[in-house]
């Protein structure tokens, strides 16, 4: 007769899967709250380029008209809705209900990235080739965007792949704390929430995003841009997480719903950097 009964513990308390739970990408572009309606328009004005001009030979002034150009953001609504019954909710292990609230809006915050992702991808302006970051890569990026008249207004930001950061760290002038002033390490006690931390260089506020376009492979997309460049409208006021339980059919259910759309307000003010990060794929 076997002389041992073996019994199995259940950690009650649940460990989140590793996704994305918080919006990386809004704090970089321009946001709007839209208040009611289906559509947000962002304007963005200015000189069209003029040069200062000349009193003329019949004694006035010449005058000229302000370039007035009106971006529209299309809002589209989007859900996330995850339903339990109630007998799953007492029979599992952990919190069940407390994982569906987690879920669903970690669902649409990785949604807002995704339509700003898209939106920046539609840039026309590149670095060429796909080729592995480096400090040149970084300063024709910048350049670029100086060219076009992009101010360095501390409102520069870049979205990179974990690749790119790889590359980026064997930089000298990257990994020393003397060039760089924030440091993703800084506020650790808070980072396991996966705050959208950021790295400080070059003028440019360097976000390292584990969703961009073609990550892990020889064709990553990234992107550097101004703030200006790219809008973001959201009906926050009609941001809904509700969570309910229904009598008749017993089950608990979570819900989270947004209004939002994204556009590309200035295609100058954005540069896709092509990047080859396949060699840090997993074999």
């Amino acid at each position: 007769m076997p002389d041992t009964a073996f019994q199995t513990q259940y950690r009650q308390e649940f460990i989140a899967s590793f996704e994305q739970h918080q919006s990386l990408a809004r704090e970089l572009v321009t946001t709007e709250a839209v208040i009611k309606g289906n559509q947000a328009t962002f304007l963005v004005a200015g000189s069209g380029g003029a040069t200062a001009v000349t009193r003329g030979v019949n004694g006035l002034i010449p005058a000229r008209a302000d370039d007035n150009t009106q971006k529209t953001a299309m809002l589209v609504e989007w859900h996330d809705l995850v339903r339990k019954t109630n007998f799953n909710v007492f029979a599992s292990q952990g919190n069940q209900r407390e994982i569906m609230q987690m879920t669903t809006m970690a669902v649409i915050n990785r949604k807002i990235d995704s339509d700003i992702i898209t939106t920046l991808n539609t840039g026309t302006l590149d670095t060429g080739a796909a080729a592995t970051a480096s400090l040149n890569m970084a300063l024709r990026s910048k350049t670029i965007l100086g060219n076009n008249g992009v101010p360095f207004d501390g409102q520069i930001g870049a979205l990179i792949t974990p690749a790119f950061e790889a590359y980026l760290l064997m930089i000298k002038e990257f990994a020393n704390a003397d060039y760089v002033t924030k440091k993703p390490m800084e506020n650790a006690e808070t980072a396991w929430k996966d705050q959208p931390g950021f790295y400080r260089w070059l003028g440019v506020n360097w976000v390292v995003h584990p969703n961009l376009p073609g990550a892990g492979t020889s064709a990553e997309k990234c992107f550097m841009f101004h703030k200006s460049a790219i809008g973001h409208a959201a009906n926050t006021e009609g941001l809904q997480t509700p969570v309910g339980y229904d009598e008749e059919q017993a089950y608990s259910w979570a819900r989270a719903s947004i209004d939002m759309g994204a556009v590309l307000l200035q295609n100058s003010g954005v540069i896709v950097m092509n990047h080859d990060g396949s060699a840090f794929a997993a074999e």
